[in-house]
């Protein structure tokens, strides 16, 4: 089985594959030359714990039926075709590397303007934003867009004392910028109410206890139901911990946040002194729609005649979700995208196709294709429930092997395939002369032991690497 993306998704599926069908060999592509995906780049380095599980995924690719292929691009340094010939299934798991857009006026033509995601990436090392420059000295007043768990990452990140990074993974250059950074108030916008926003209590009771830092205002009383009580547990436990605030004072707090909710943007603006640079963002004000404000899937709609307010901003961050791109040479494999979704139609794991079809429920699997993680079902959830769709697409996997259906190669019950996984693949490559060089698992190794190395010596848990030719220069190349 070749496994395109070496996240959480490509390596719980490739475990439990490996665990179900007796001498399956996994082969994990990654166009990195570091595994680990989202764990890596994704997780906050104040949250050491969530990424234990690559201690699972070490394990994994210790097997000797299990091969990282790491630096080679499918569909860059080889077409994705060019796998085809040598597997007998193919599992797509290679996450979602954009965001979305907001597509307003301004978000593409100002200075100071970010997505979550880059900055995210900016701060643990993802070479893709190695280079970002982020205003944090232009101003005090920094605006978040979205209500995820990913926005009150951000927040905290900005808002935290760097002293208490340092000891974390977080990338040296972070450090250093957030050191000099002005910002004081970081205001986390959205569209609805306090119960449909997406945050999670263990991010908002991070933020409220933040030493220095005071949630303010509060939020006001007409946003919440009169009873709490009415409420289901965990959104009355979330509601709860909004009402008692932060454990620091305005009065005596050195930085702040707040909630600001019935707020849709409408544009970036900039000032007469620097044009060029956000200086304020302009919102309409919206409410709810329906009878019930406290239904979690109420929708928000613009106020009529409409409102609007603004938000000063020295710097602002889109956090309104991560999406999906189509890798080159899906559709030469007869794999569907649907780009409006960002994602690949499947059911359970299983990719489907609607070719040659008269419906779309008459829609067929693509033989011996199948997905896992956020390109399956969307950019939502925790690596848990990322684990859980990752087992349950193995499981269709082991099914189909066991019940004999046609795979990549197109032969029921049979291999149908040279068996030959990456050899065959690198012979390609040799023919080709494309440049790429793999980087196995034994010499991620290597650049695993020389970040913890440069870490231990600045008293933090590793330093990463933030260009590719860093890391591959710990290898002689």
């Amino acid at each position: 089985m070749a496994v395109i993306g070496s996240g959480p998704a490509g390596f719980y599926t490739a475990y439990r594959v490996m665990s179900k069908i007796e001498n399956a060999v996994v082969d994990m592509y990654e166009h990195l030359p570091v595994p680990y995906g989202l764990v890596r780049f994704g997780v906050a380095p104040d949250h050491p714990e969530v990424k234990n599980c690559q201690e699972k995924f070490a394990e994994v690719a210790s097997s000797p039926r299990f091969n990282f292929i790491g630096n080679i691009a499918i569909g860059t340094d080889i077409p994705l075709a060019s796998l085809k010939p040598h597997y007998d299934s193919l599992l797509l798991a290679y996450g979602a590397s954009k965001d979305r857009q907001l597509g307003i006026p301004g978000e593409a033509t100002l200075e100071g303007i970010h997505s979550a995601r880059a900055f995210v990436g900016w701060y643990n090392g993802l070479p893709e934003y190695r280079d970002l420059t982020p205003e944090l000295e232009a101003g005090e007043e920094a605006v978040i867009i979205g209500q995820g768990n990913v926005a009150m990452d951000v927040a905290r990140i900005l808002l935290t004392n760097v002293d208490a990074l340092r000891g974390t993974d977080i990338t040296e250059y972070a450090l250093e910028t957030l050191a000099r950074s002005r910002i004081k108030r970081v205001h986390v916008v959205g569209r609805r109410g306090p119960l449909q926003a997406a945050f999670t209590i263990k991010e908002v009771r991070e933020l409220m206890n933040l030493p220095s830092v005071a949630f303010d205002p509060p939020i006001s009383p007409s946003l919440l139901p009169t009873n709490l009580s009415t409420l289901p547990r965990p959104p009355r436990r979330l509601m709860q911990v909004l009402q008692k605030g932060s454990i620091t004072q305005s009065s005596i707090a050195t930085k702040s946040w707040s909630l600001k909710f019935l707020l849709s943007p409408t544009r970036f603006l900039s000032s007469p002194q620097n044009p060029t640079q956000v200086s304020s963002i302009e919102f309409s004000k919206t409410r709810l729609e329906g009878t019930n404000a406290f239904d979690p899937s109420a929708r928000a709609i613009p106020l009529n005649p409409p409102e609007t307010i603004s938000l000063p901003a020295s710097i602002a961050f889109r956090s309104i979700g991560y999406i999906s791109t189509p890798i080159p040479g899906l559709s030469d494999l007869n794999i569907p995208f649907d780009a409006a979704r960002g994602l690949i139609p499947n059911q359970s794991g299983r990719v489907l196709s609607t070719a040659n079809v008269p419906s779309p429920q008459a829609a067929l699997h693509v033989p011996g294709v199948y997905c896992a993680g956020w390109v399956a079902r969307g950019p939502t959830g925790v690596i848990a429930s990322t684990m859980n769709d990752a087992f349950a697409t193995a499981d269709l996997i082991a099914q189909d092997w066991a019940g004999s259906a046609v795979f990549l190669n197109g032969i029921a019950g049979k291999s149908g395939s040279t068996g030959l996984g990456w050899e065959g693949v690198r012979r390609e490559i040799e023919v080709r002369g494309k440049a790429g060089r793999r980087v196995d698992w034994e010499e991620w190794g290597k650049i695993d032991r020389k970040e913890v190395e440069m870490g231990r010596q600045r008293g933090k848990e590793r330093e990463k690497f933030g260009k590719v030719e860093e890391m591959l220069d710990v290898l002689g190349r």
